[in-house]
């Protein structure tokens, strides 16, 4: 048994105790809540490891160490022992990304050898809501993409997220690993889109994780020709009301504070701020 302070890469057997400390924060867990749910706690599957740290022989923190370097209920000695790791291992993540606090604590820690960043955002608004808004109809026109649309969908993914974050995600790989995570969510009905009357994307958004307490939604983007024509919130309430209807009792989503535009949507359509992410991008 372990009963001092000390940190380690969880086994499959150390499931039931990771999911216990990731269900203490199930709204800002979601993401790594999801992943491990389905694929466990092996590296092969998960995608990457699963740091743990022990106080007196308990596990309290996790740290998910894959695409993205993830601090889960993490203090001060946890972010400590997550950032030697993390240095020992070399950077292998193309972001550090989760609670405000713990990640700016592991960011300081990392940055000395990690840095600089490409782009440092410290305050993504954490928002969430548990019902449909009053007064904003969901748009009878957005609704689940089909396997057999995913070549029209893909041109607003590769905009949004390069837009997004900075970079095209066809950067590397050609895309391969990008337009597979796409396949995914569409596989799995999670990707909702409005199509205009050439076929066009002009609204979407996807529910990127996905457990039975919470989901969270990403990826939410309005065609520039169609930006400021109203169709966001009642799009939203749309992706919204599948959500609630089909997936989990809470949703949530984390946006960049200095997109006003998209923070007085999310208000609009009844989410509210609970917390702040925040992300660091290599």
């Amino acid at each position: 048994m372990l009963t001092q302070t000390t940190s380690r890469v969880l086994e499959p057997s150390d499931l039931d105790a990771a999911l216990a400390v990731l269900d203490r924060e199930p709204v800002a867990n979601a993401f790594v809540t999801s992943r491990v749910q389905i694929a466990g706690l092996d590296p092969w599957r998960l995608g990457g490891e699963m740091w743990g740290w022990y106080e007196d022989g308990m596990l309290t923190s996790l740290c998910y160490a894959g695409a993205n370097l993830v601090p889960i209920c993490a203090g001060p000695r946890a972010v400590r022992a997550f950032a030697d790791r993390a240095r020992r291992a070399g950077r292998r993540c193309s972001s550090i990304v989760g609670p405000a606090g713990s990640t700016a604590d592991l960011w300081r820690l990392l940055e000395p050898q990690w840095g600089p960043a490409r782009d440092v955002r410290r305050r993504q608004p954490l928002m969430v809501t548990d019902g449909l808004p009053a007064g904003i109809a969901p748009d009878p026109y957005v609704r689940r993409v089909r396997k057999d649309e995913m070549e029209t969908l893909m041109p607003a993914c590769v905009a949004m997220f390069t837009e997004e974050v900075g970079i095209s995600p066809l950067a590397g790989d050609g895309g391969l690993l990008y337009q597979a995570r796409v396949a995914e969510l569409v596989g799995s009905g999670r990707a909702f889109a409005r199509f205009d009357a050439d076929g066009k994307v002009v609204f979407k958004a996807e529910i990127g994780a996905a457990t039975d307490r919470a989901c969270q939604i990403q990826g939410v983007w309005v065609a520039p020709e169609y930006r400021g024509t109203g169709l966001a919130a009642p799009g939203m309430a749309a992706v919204l009301r599948y959500a609630l209807a089909d997936v989990a009792p809470v949703v949530s989503l984390y946006v960049n504070d200095f997109n006003t535009a998209a923070r007085r949507t999310y208000q609009r359509v009844g989410f509210q701020e609970v917390g702040a992410f925040m992300s660091v991008l290599f």
